[in-house]
């Protein structure tokens, strides 16, 4: 090679670099003009490598001319990596820009479930009065379930077509919250006042009135003196405080193996006020069975019954929340529908 031909190469070189580097529009795009400039294959390369044929003056002179093409073009490369570096960066901070001008989203506030809020509301009227709440296991075995509340062997309550019972001999899902009564009598001496809510299971055809799991709390009172009038009174009481003083409560003769004489409560009608309607049937919602506690239920559980009288009553939660939401219709509770659910956004 002529050290004329080396000339003309490093200028052309070094003008066709400063443009390509101009030109790269990426990483890759810049390190491929930067192989095709100072790679070993490139043109600048062979002007290099043919530096050791010239005479002196010519290899001084073509040798620092190679220097400032490499450094020109070193520094181009740089400042355009720079380039696409901050380009970069900015692109990605845009991606992930939020645009402060557009009105923000207000998050929709939660709420506790309708059944939840008539269960504390309904806790509440019975700790006012001075109840405790106790709690016992869903699970749970005959005797606590059925036997110590005087219900016996052959009580269609105790068969598989009216009882759920699970793979465990003697075990079975609590048919209601009665059994918490009777290990809160075995666990303490009276006297004794407490509440129980909580979930319970039953073979139930489902209607607008019946579930297979739903929720009961449950009252019991034992004490020296009790009587029905205590009963019906706690009773009133409640039903004025949990639906109004307008809604008419009613009390009427039934039989449960553990309560001797026993009882059923109503309340009016919220649909037909009392009239009848394909919701009531009769004018009245059923609310629970109640009664005075079976002599044989306290002797069961060690206490004197000649000595100590009480009263229990279950209430159903998802018919007081019918009587006190207005709905008429129990599956609404469980079937998920927001539309439904988010009527009791902000309620406690």
């Amino acid at each position: 090679m002529e050290p004329g031909a080396a000339r003309r190469i490093l200028e052309e070189e070094r003008a066709r670099g400063l443009d390509l580097i101009a030109r790269a529009a990426s990483l890759e795009d810049l390190e491929a003009a930067k192989v095709s400039l100072l790679g070993r294959k490139a043109r600048f390369s062979e002007v290099q490598r043919s530096l050791g044929s010239f005479a002196d003056r010519d290899r001084r002179e073509l040798g620092a001319a190679a220097n400032e093409v490499r450094a020109s073009l070193g520094a181009a490369l740089d400042e355009r990596r720079a380039e696409l570096d901050r380009d970069a960066e900015v692109a990605l901070l845009s991606a992930d820009g939020v645009d402060i001008t557009l009105p923000g989203r207000r998050p929709r506030p939660g709420s506790l479930h309708p059944l939840t809020i008539v269960e504390k509301q309904m806790v509440e009227v019975f700790t006012h009065m001075g109840y405790r709440v106790a709690e016992g296991p869903e699970i749970e075995d005959e005797w606590h379930n059925f036997e110590a509340l005087n219900i016996p062997p052959d009580h269609p309550a105790r068969t598989l077509k009216d009882s759920l019972y699970v793979d465990v001999p003697g075990m079975l899902l609590r048919t209601e919250t009665s059994a918490v009564q009777i290990r809160t009598m075995e666990s303490q001496p009276p006297p004794v006042y407490v509440v129980v809510p909580g979930r319970v299971y039953r073979r139930e055809a489902v209607d607008a009135s019946h579930l297979s799991v739903f929720h009961q709390l449950e009252c019991l009172a034992v004490d020296e003196g009790l009587s029905l009038a205590d009963l019906k009174g706690t009773l009133e009481a409640f039903a004025h405080e949990m639906f109004g003083p307008d809604v008419r409560a009613r009390i009427t003769p039934d039989y449960f193996p553990f309560v001797e004489p026993g009882a059923q409560m109503a309340v009016s009608c919220f649909v037909c006020g009392g009239v009848g309607c394909r919701v009531c049937g009769n004018g009245w919602l059923e609310q629970g069975g109640a009664g005075m506690v079976h002599p044989t239920v306290l002797e069961n559980c060690g206490y004197d019954a000649e000595r100590y009288t009480g009263f229990a009553f279950g209430l159903g939660i998802e018919r007081v929340a019918m009587v006190r939401h207005g709905v008429n219709d129990m599956r609404l509770f469980v079937e998920g529908d927001v539309r439904f659910l988010e009527q009791f956004e902000g309620v406690a």
